[in-house]
């Protein structure tokens, strides 16, 4: 039996493979025997047929998992030998040859005839990207597996901003492990939108420490990814808002702790924990000072005073 799972989708492919292995050592191999795995990337040819021609031991069957076969380089030799012997059916019946590729496409002659031998194969699978509502329904069934609920909301977030199985599925064990709630759009945003918190809040740190290279720097590249300045300003006035709270409880307080900053301000705590090492290095009068320029900046960008873009330059300068 020849069993070949490809396509550009690796995450659900590795998924069925692993699936696949599991059931047959449940099933025919409870001690794990007679089930061999190799990258044909890494072995050489007589590893491979030395497995792929085993006998089983103390068991009907036999899986051999071949990763790689048909696109790993330089493997012209072990290509033709494996083309050559499931063409004249020269491997036992007692053995299941697993085909396991991600979605390159094979290059040399033979791995390219061997490639379409398989997919006419009654154990073929495709695993190609998912889209639109195959996504979703994929999310959801992640989701539940996981042992969460997902709203209508979160999973179109998902769908519209997130296309690798990869990091949905990372994405995903986040998300459940940190509510036992209904996971919402909220929660989605918080996650995916961490990224970008990183960057703005980098940005923040190198206006206050005065590094004026770098801060222009890093606004051409907030405008290169399509954001404008209005948007700058907007996210920075959030950070400045959050920290300027946080700082004006720790010097009324003594080491308040994360959870209940967070309950206290009706911030997330995943913004407080990033925001705590942030505002121990920069005093009130600093970050209120960077504030309240910021604010009047802002105001005067609104309310037609300047351009959005030169406004941003000029309130860098100021502060700097």
């Amino acid at each position: 039996m020849n069993i070949f799972l490809y396509g550009t989708d690796t995450f659900r492919s590795r998924q069925q493979l692993k699936k696949m292995v599991e059931k047959f050592k449940t099933d025919r191999d409870p001690q794990g025997l007679n089930v061999a795995m190799l990258d044909c990337a890494t072995e050489d040819l007589g590893k491979v047929l030395e497995q792929v021609l085993a006998s089983p031991f103390l068991a009907e069957k036999r899986m051999v998992v071949l990763e790689n076969a048909l696109t790993a380089t330089g493997k012209k030799d072990l290509q033709t030998e494996l083309f050559e012997r499931i063409k004249n059916k020269k491997i036992s019946e007692d053995t299941i040859l697993l085909f396991w590729e991600s979605g390159a496409k094979p290059k040399t002659d033979v791995a390219k005839k061997l490639y379409k031998m398989l997919q006419k194969e009654k154990f073929a699978q495709e695993f190609g990207e998912l889209k639109g509502s195959g996504l979703g329904s994929w999310v959801k069934q992640e989701v539940e597996m996981c042992g969460g609920k997902i709203n209508a909301g979160a999973v179109q977030h998902i769908v519209n901003n997130v296309g690798d199985s990869w990091f949905i599925h990372s994405l995903i064990s986040q998300l459940t492990s940190y509510t036992d709630k209904e996971i919402t759009l909220e929660d989605v945003q918080l996650f995916i939108d961490e990224k970008q918190d990183d960057n703005i809040f980098n940005l923040v740190d190198a206006i206050v420490a005065g590094q004026t290279k770098k801060v222009y720097t890093m606004i051409r590249e907030q405008y290169a990814k399509g954001e404008d300045a209005q948007y700058i300003f907007a996210m920075m006035l959030r950070q400045f808002r959050i920290l300027l709270e946080l700082r004006d409880v720790f010097d009324r307080e003594d080491n308040p702790r994360s959870d209940v900053l967070a309950k206290q301000l009706g911030l997330h705590p995943f913004v407080v924990k990033k925001s705590i090492p942030f505002i121990k290095r920069y005093s009130l009068s600093e970050l209120t000072s960077i504030y309240n320029k910021l604010l009047e900046f802002d105001i005067k960008t609104k309310t037609g005073q300047g351009d959005q873009s030169v406004m941003l330059d000029v309130f860098v300068s100021s502060i700097i």
